[in-house]
C-alpha cells in the first residue's frame, strides 16, 4: 500500500493565509483498477490564483487546488507506462490515483537536458497564458509599447520576454530592486518599483511619456487604474490577474477606470490559458524553441521539501519568488 501526503484547506482563508489555515494529511491508497495509473509528485507548483480560487471552488477539508509535474510509478493504463510524467491538477498531494482522462502527457520530445519544471512555469501553464495574453487578447504588433504589472513573476517575465521577441518596447514593474535588475537582465527597456516611487502616475508617465498601447495586468487594485489613465487611444488591456486584492478581507471598492475606458475607447478583456487549450502543444513547442534558443530565460524560486508548501505559497503571495515558484519533492 502506498501512503500519499496531501495538504488540505483546514479553514477557508480570512485576510492573508496562515499556517493554521492548512492541515497535513495521511491516508493509504487502494490498489489500481484497471485503467488507472498510481503518480508520484516531482514538481508542484503555487500561483496565485490559488488565494481567489479557493474561496470559489474549495470547501474546508478539500486537498488544496494545484497542479503538477508527476512520474508514472504504477499503470493498469496502457496509454500512461511506469516511468513516464505527466501534468495532473491533482492539487498538493505527494500520490495520487487516476484513470487518465485529466492527464497531460508531458511533451514527448522533451529535452533530458531541461528540467521538468518548466512544464509548470514558463513551458506550461504561465508560459502559454503570456503567449496566448499577448497573440490572442492583445493582439500586439512590432513596434507598439507595453505595460506589465509584476513582471518578474511567473507570467509578467515570460510576457516581457515574448514582447521584446516580437519587437516591442517593453516597461515593467515589481516590487525591489533585485526585481529591477532581473527585468533588464531580461531586456525590459524600462523598469521601475512600485513600492518606492513617489508617485505611480508619474512613474507610468515617465517610462513611456507616450502612453501604453497594450497593457498585461497581473495585478488590479490602484495600479490598474492609474495605467488606465495613461493607455493611448484605442489601447487594448488584456486582464489576467488582481493579486493585489486577493488576500482583502474586505472588498475595495474604488477608485473606478470607467471613464478612461470610455473616453479612450478601450478594449479590456479576461483570459484564462484554457480557453485555447487545443493549441496548447503547438504553443509549447514554440516556447520550447525560445527557450532553447537563448531567448527566453526561466527563473524559478525552489523550495525543497513537500512539507514546505504552505510557506513556499504564502511566501509567492508576498512576493518572496523571482520568476516561477516550485516546490521540489
Amino acid at each position: 500500500m502506498v501512503q500519499a501526503k496531501s495538504w488540505i484547506l483546514a479553514k477557508h482563508f480570512d485576510g492573508f493565509p496562515k499556517n493554521s489555515d492548512f492541515k497535513l494529511k495521511v491516508e493509504e491508497l487502494p490498489e489500481l483498477k484497471n485503467g488507472e495509473v498510481l503518480l508520484e509528485a516531482v514538481f508542484l507548483s503555487v500561483d496565485p490564483y490559488m488565494r481567489a480560487f479557493s474561496k470559489l471552488h474549495m470547501k474546508e477539508g478539500d486537498v488544496m487546488i494545484g497542479t503538477q509535474v508527476a512520474k508514472v510509478i504504477q499503470s493498469k493504463n496502457s496509454a500512461f507506462p511506469v516511468g513516464s510524467h505527466v501534468v495532473t491538477s491533482c492539487g498538493w498531494t505527494t500520490h495520487s490515483i487516476s484513470d487518465g482522462k485529466e492527464l497531460t502527457p508531458v511533451m514527448a520530445d522533451w529535452p533530458e537536458d531541461v528540467s521538468l519544471s518548466l512544464a509548470l512555469g514558463a513551458i506550461g501553464m504561465p508560459g502559454l497564458t503570456a503567449l496566448h495574453g499577448l497573440e490572442d487578447v492583445l493582439g500586439l504588433k512590432e513596434g507598439e509599447t507595453l505595460l506589465v504589472n509584476a513582471a518578474a513573476g511567473a507570467v509578467g517575465s515570460v510576457v516581457g520576454q515574448i514582447a521584446k521577441i516580437k519587437g516591442c518596447k517593453v516597461v515593467g514593474s515589481a516590487g525591489s530592486e533585485a526585481k529591477m535588475a532581473f527585468l533588464k537582465k531580461l531586456g525590459f527597456d524600462e523598469a521601475f518599483n512600485y513600492k518606492t516611487v513617489t508617485s505611480l502616475e508619474e512613474a507610468l508617465k515617465k517610462t513611456s511619456p507616450d502612453g501604453y498601447d497594450c497593457f498585461f495586468d497581473n495585478v488590479g487594485g490602484h495600479f490598474s487604474y492609474a495605467a488606465f489613465q495613461q493607455m493611448k487611444h484605442f489601447g487594448r488591456v488584456a486582464v489576467c490577474g488582481s493579486i493585489s486584492v486577493y488576500n482583502d478581507a474586505t472588498p475595495q471598492t474604488g477608485p473606478f477606470p470607467h471613464l478612461a475606458i470610455i473616453g479612450k475607447e478601450l478594449k479590456v478583456e479576461g483570459l484564462l490559458h484554457n480557453r485555447w487549450k487545443d493549441r496548447h502543444p503547438e504553443s509549447q513547442r514554440r516556447l520550447m524553441g525560445w527557450y532553447r534558443e537563448g531567448k527566453l530565460q526561466c527563473r524559478e524560486h525552489v523550495t525543497k521539501g513537500f512539507e514546505n508548501m504552505p510557506e513556499a505559497f504564502m511566501g509567492m503571495l508576498q512576493g518572496d519568488n523571482t520568476g516561477k515558484a516550485i516546490i521540489a519533492v
